[in-house]
């Protein structure tokens, strides 16, 4: 997988957008110029547009995208996709993703997992260098942190601590940058430990009792 640094002596300029927590982050990236960034707390519908505008940039100008799948905010995530997915339908453009607690555990304390509410009692799990992976309460050990603007269903495990969220500020360190933590994918989505599954209903004609 590629790291920032790779992708941007290949694909300049980048759009960015995260929407996986509840403060919509855009950002344009180019080899050689300082980035710019652009944040809006609001939902992702308006919130993503909010940012371009403030960012005064043209969508077709961009090279390639790059979006967070997730974890987080499924609607924002998907909003994100959905609009990537238009803009390369007009303009086919590669895109990369990358997940949200696997950027987040790049400025995390040295060995704190990043955790979040993966919904069902049970957590999505990060640690810098380490797999995404799904951990019971009871698996959950050692230094916790959690990003702000993360929704959680369930209490945080005791001694958790909170970490913000700020994309700008992790990929400005140059181990972050360096991180091969993204993917191409040519079909922009949430991401998912595993796809739903789903009761099968079968019909019964109403009896009286």
């Amino acid at each position: 997988m590629p790291s920032l640094g790779q992708l941007l002596e290949s694909h300049s300029p980048l759009l960015l957008i995260d929407a996986a927590s509840a403060r919509i982050q855009a950002g344009v990236l180019a080899a050689g110029r300082a980035p710019r960034w652009a944040s809006r707390a609001a939902e992702a519908g308006t919130g993503i547009f909010d940012c371009l505008d403030d960012l005064g940039f043209d969508v077709n100008s961009a090279a390639a995208f790059i979006f967070c799948e997730g974890p987080g905010s499924i609607l924002g995530v998907r909003t994100a996709a959905m609009a990537l997915r238009i803009w390369s339908v007009m303009s086919p453009r590669p895109i990369f993703g990358y997940r949200s607690l696997a950027l987040a555990a790049e400025a995390a304390p040295e060995g704190a997992a990043v955790i979040a509410d993966a919904r069902r009692g049970l957590w999505h799990r990060a640690v810098r260098g380490m797999p995404l992976a799904l951990a019971a309460p009871a698996d959950l050990s050692g230094a916790l942190v959690s990003p702000e603007g993360f929704r959680s269903w369930d209490p945080l495990p005791p001694g958790t601590k909170s970490m913000p969220y700020d994309v700008a500020a992790v990929l400005a360190k140059p181990a972050a940058a360096a991180a091969d933590i993204f993917r191409q994918t040519d079909a922009p989505d949430a991401f998912l430990h595993r796809e739903p599954e789903y009761a099968r209903w079968t019909p019964r004609i109403h009896r009286a009792p």
